[in-house]
C-alpha cells in the first residue's frame, strides 16, 4: 500500500480519536466520571500513537497544523450539533480562517508531500 495514503490516513485516525476524547473530555465532567474520563484518556493514547505513526510520511509542522486545525474545525462543531453550545460570528470567522489556512498550507506548500 502507498505509505503516503497509510501516512494520511493514520493522520485521519488521529484526528478523529482527538475530537472524540475532547469530546469526552466535556463529559467526563472535570474527570469525576470515571467510564467517560477512562475512555477520553484512552482515545488520546490512540491519537497520539496514530499521529506519531502518521510522522513517517507527514512532515511534523504540516501533520500537527493538519490535527489541530480540523480537530478544532471538528471539535467546534460537535459542541454545537451534540452538545447545543453556540459560535458566534467571530468564532465562526476564526474557524473559517483555520479552515482556509489548512487548505492553503495542503494545495500550495512544497512542504506538503503530494505523492
Amino acid at each position: 500500500m502507498n505509505p503516503l495514503f497509510l501516512a494520511y490516513g493514520s493522520l485521519g485516525g488521529a484526528i478523529v480519536c482527538e475530537v472524540i476524547a475532547t469530546t469526552l473530555l466535556q463529559k467526563s465532567e472535570q474527570f469525576s466520571k470515571p467510564l467517560p474520563t477512562a475512555a477520553m484518556a484512552l482515545f488520546y493514547i490512540v491519537s497520539f500513537y496514530l499521529l506519531s505513526q502518521a510522522l513517517k510520511g507527514v512532515p511534523l509542522g504540516i501533520a500537527y497544523a493538519v490535527w489541530g486545525g480540523l480537530g478544532i474545525v471538528l471539535t467546534a462543531m460537535i459542541s454545537v450539533l451534540l452538545l447545543k453550545q453556540s459560535l458566534d460570528l467571530p468564532a465562526m470567522a476564526g474557524i473559517g480562517m483555520i479552515v482556509a489556512g489548512v487548505i492553503v498550507m495542503n494545495v500550495f506548500s512544497n512542504s506538503v508531500s503530494h505523492g
